[in-house]
């Protein structure tokens, strides 16, 4: 069996000298396919994230893409590698303009970004009409869109989003759902985690229930939307 393009197997760690949040804990991501990580609060999910992103020390296991072993590597190392990561909160620069912010996300490449800008451009198109717009003065939900895009500029071979559609209207996840399994479908493996549980799994390829840190429950999507226990644990029935 092949192995994930992207996996963070059997994670152990936690922050600093702190006790361990993550205990043997294993999410991967597939080229064109969505990863979705679920559960409580407290289950540890954005920690598995920044563990796969390099943001805390394992104690054990390893981080591995496209078949290397990144784990020791620092999160910027990791960037260069492939990583694009849109934190949840502070993740894009309200100051500057949209444009300046797609800019931003282009740091590590010495090449010519303008193609790059215009498919941001496509995939976004309220980007493109705001984008002399300061990104400070955009809706909770355009600015998610200026995160999206900024990581996308850097060309990356995985994409990792932190609760992407967090303080967000029902309308604007469905449209950031519409846009994230469009850039799956580009061949993009996404790994997201979510707290819309349930509307995350129904766009998921695969998914993972974390509870304290450890693999509760996982398999496809749809698996898990049909699992009885998942559904009364996590899906309110």
């Amino acid at each position: 069996m092949t192995e994930p393009f992207l996996i963070g197997a059997a994670m152990t760690g936690g922050y600093g000298t702190g006790p361990d949040i993550l205990h043997e804990c294993t999410i991967s991501a597939n080229k064109g396919e969505i990863s979705v990580i679920v559960g409580s609060n407290g289950a540890g999910k954005s920690t598995a994230m920044k563990a796969v992103f390099g943001m805390l020390e394992l104690r054990g296991g390893t981080v591995r893409l496209d078949g290397e072993d990144i784990s020791a590597l620092s999160p910027q190392d990791r960037v260069v590698k492939g990583m694009g990561f849109v934190p949840q909160n502070a993740n894009i620069f309200t100051s500057l303009t949209v444009e300046e912010n797609l800019e931003m996300g282009a740091f590590i490449r010495r090449d010519d970004f303008s193609d790059t800008m215009t498919q941001v451009f496509d995939l976004f198109p309220v980007l493109k009409e705001k984008r002399s717009q300061v990104a400070g003065e955009l809706s909770g939900g355009q600015r998610q869109q200026v995160a999206v895009g900024r990581a996308l500029m850097t060309q990356p071979k995985v994409l990792m989003l932190d609760e992407p559609t967090a303080g967000v209207s029902p309308i604007v996840m469905d449209e950031l759902f519409d846009r994230i399994i469009e850039v799956a479908r580009s061949g993009i493996p996404i790994l997201m985690v979510e707290q819309n549980a349930r509307q995350a799994l129904e766009i998921a390829d695969r998914g993972y229930v974390l509870v304290q840190g450890r693999n509760a429950f996982s398999g496809t999507g749809r698996e898990l939307l049909n699992d009885p226990e998942v559904r009364k644990s996590f899906l309110g029935g």
